[in-house]
């Protein structure tokens, strides 16, 4: 790409823009747009989000907006209705009041003198998410999106259920919410910050009480699912995920349903990838460049020539809870994703993972309740030791089955599928499968995984029980992953019925007999160097702040010797920080615990507490919200509390509890 130094334009920035809507409520917008766009109108690429644009994203804005901006757009970074600084109240994520509030943002910043009249939307994660939400919702100014880190399905792909089994995400992540959008307004911004803060309080809800009244994929999950009508969608659309991220298969899938839709998939954890890790980072920015010249301001940037999928495919190495670095080689699929690449099978015998056929001698997975230790975070988001560490302490309580040493590097690139034969002595229950390359040393890297609820084994909609003993064909799809398996190092498939704390597990310990078993991956001719080369990463001005308190993240495992109870402990300090420009002081930290005894599922208890500070000038602001998670054979138990101080004066609080019974979970 050419050098633009010479035609950056000069910026002026909005910190507090407001755009009013029908019903009157107002939303706080940061802009940044160059200084003479209302002479030569520019587009706008919108983010839309309720993770506070005042002291949330600003270290991702800071990298980010401003760049674009002085190639000339306007960049528009908008708290959504109840949260930051923007007025009404968030009843629930993607709700239709929030994609509705979206398309009425669109025309107006469309309608503006400094603007061309055209939208894109970019965002990460939830904007991503709802960036293609309003896509398909079809607002006449939104031409173009780039999604990263998101999903097509909210059921199967997000942080509430996959494979039909609850995740723990779901109770960790609502948790999250119950924090966030407790906080306050800055009180520079708002006169009426106190009246703000005092509403959103007394009506906050408590996420993870919604989502567990939808154990199936109901119509509460297929609203916002774009997988329903990808037709719905003709906005052009760029998807960019990660490997080490939770939402790496949408990019794939949205390769293969879009025409003209393009992707990119790196080694990263969920960031944005031109400072994301592990390294290499790519100049992202100048690739979303080009997607915004060709689709805002129709430019010919050759972006449509792109290959349509360019993947990282990542060497095999040696397990860590945390990679600073993934070396590897960038690849591209001209055409598609996939879905196009053959197949290679392995089939699980007494001889191990062959490729011939062989027999199988059943087995019996009966797995203690503590499998998944090594499982890592379900979405590696915090930059701690998040990712799956060895797997040899989970594989040595599953039943594992191992390839000979290959005879060649073996590149895989796709969702590897496991076919199984069981038969269940319990009607509910659970697998987890692993992938895994083992070294020659015997450490075990996890490649891969998928779990299945075994009640959801045919549909997500109408799930049944199984009959005990019967045996039954199933199918588990592994999460789509590009990783080279080196010649002499081994395949391993590890399955388990136990999947702790990355799963809620069954309301029983149960015994699954394996019969047999195929595993189908998707084998790519091996790759030689670089298919594909980006611009090295760039991005603006990093965000300036007076460090208050270093942030620390701490992972840690106990075993109480006494009873037997098997903990993990997170600790997530995010520092605290004080802005250089307006002086605005935030801090927060998190804390969660998950328990479980090995011999009872039923002493699964997750724990989760937030501490939130702000502060502006002699104003001392303090959230600290609770929750909980147990449960019994027929139901899940929930508890949260709500506190609020102003300079350390307790002002509000309140308690939830709830119980909701569980439908084949």
């Amino acid at each position: 790409m050419a050098d633009l130094k010479n035609t950056l334009r000069e910026l002026t920035e909005e910190p507090d823009h407001g755009i009013t809507l029908s019903d009157f409520c107002r939303l706080s917008a940061r802009i940044w747009r160059p200084k003479d766009a209302a002479d030569d109108p520019v587009p706008v690429i919108l983010e839309y989000l309720p993770y506070r644009k005042r002291d949330g994203t600003c270290a991702r804005d800071a990298l980010t907006h401003p760049w674009f901006a002085q190639r000339g757009y306007a960049c528009v970074r908008v708290d959504m209705r109840g949260n930051g600084d923007s007025q009404g109240i968030m009843a629930d994520e993607y709700t239709q009041q929030e994609m509705d509030d979206a398309c009425e943002v669109i025309a107006q910043l469309a309608a503006q003198p400094w603007c061309n009249g055209r939208v894109g939307m970019m965002g990460i994660s939830w904007g991503g998410f709802n960036g293609l939400q309003v896509a398909a919702m079809q607002p006449e100014a939104l031409k173009a999106v780039i999604t990263l880190c998101s999903t097509v399905d909210r059921f199967a792909n997000d942080i509430h259920y996959k494979g039909g089994c609850l995740l723990n995400e779901n109770l960790g992540w609502g948790a999250t919410m119950w924090s966030y959008s407790s906080r306050a307004p800055d009180p520079a911004l708002r006169a009426d910050w106190r009246e703000m803060w005092l509403e959103r309080l007394q009506n906050e809800p408590f996420l993870p009480s919604v989502w567990l009244r939808h154990q199936t994929r109901d119509a509460y999950w297929q609203h916002g699912s774009v997988i329903e009508d990808y037709s719905r969608i003709t906005a052009r659309v760029l998807a960019v995920g990660g490997w080490g991220d939770a939402y790496k298969n949408a990019v794939p899938q949205l390769v293969e349903a879009l025409p003209g839709a393009k992707g990119i998939i790196g080694p990263w954890v969920h960031k944005y990838p031109h400072f994301a890790v592990p390294e290499p980072r790519i100049g992202f920015l100048q690739e979303a460049l080009r997607w915004w010249d060709r689709w805002l301001k129709d430019m010919d940037t050759g972006v449509e020539d792109d290959p349509d999928y360019r993947a990282y495919l990542m060497d095999g190495v040696r397990p860590a809870a945390w990679y600073a670095n993934r070396p590897g080689r960038w690849i591209a699929e001209g055409q598609g994703a996939t879905g196009h690449l053959s197949e290679t099978g392995f089939h699980l015998t007494t001889n191990g993972l062959t490729r011939e056929e062989g027999y199988c001698a059943a087995q019996t997975i009966c797995t203690p309740a503590h499998c998944g230790a090594d499982a890592g975070e379900y979405c590696a988001i915090w930059l701690g030791p998040e990712m799956p560490g060895d797997q040899r302490r989970d594989d040595a309580l599953s039943v594992c089955f191992d390839s000979a040493p290959l005879e060649d590097d073996l590149d895989i690139l796709g969702a590897p599928r496991i076919a199984l034969g069981i038969s269940s002595d319990q009607p509910q229950g659970q697998l987890a499968v692993r992938l895994n390359h083992v070294h020659p040393d015997g450490a075990s890297t996890r490649i891969t995984y998928g779990v299945l609820n075994l009640a959801h084994r045919e549909t997500h909609q109408n799930p049944a029980a199984m009959t005990p003993g019967k045996e039954e064909g199933v199918v588990v799809t592994l999460d789509h992953i590009g990783y080279r398996v080196p010649k002499g190092h081994r395949l391993r498939v590890a399955i388990s019925n136990a999947y702790w704390p990355l799963i809620w597990p069954a309301p029983q310990a149960s015994e699954v007999t394996l019969h047999f078993g195929l595993l189908a991956l998707t084998e790519r001719p091996t790759a030689g160097g670089d298919e594909y080369t980006f611009e090295p990463p760039t991005a603006a001005d990093p965000w300036e702040t007076e460090e208050i308190r270093p942030e620390n993240h701490i992972r840690r495992q106990e075993t109480d010797m006494t009873t037997g109870i098997a903990s993990l402990i997170i600790e997530d300090d995010f520092g605290k920080v004080r802005d250089a420009d307006h002086g605005l002081i935030n801090g927060s930290t998190a804390r969660e615990r998950w328990d479980i005894h090995p011999d009872d599922p039923l002493s699964a208890r997750g724990t989760c507490h937030w501490t939130d500070e702000l502060e502006r000038g002699d104003i001392r602001l303090r959230t600290e919200t609770h929750s909980a998670m147990w449960a019994d054979a027929t139901h899940f138990h929930l508890s949260a509390r709500l506190e609020a101080y102003e300079n350390d004066r307790l002002i509000y609080e309140r308690d939830l509890t709830d119980s909701i019974a569980r439908d084949h979970m």
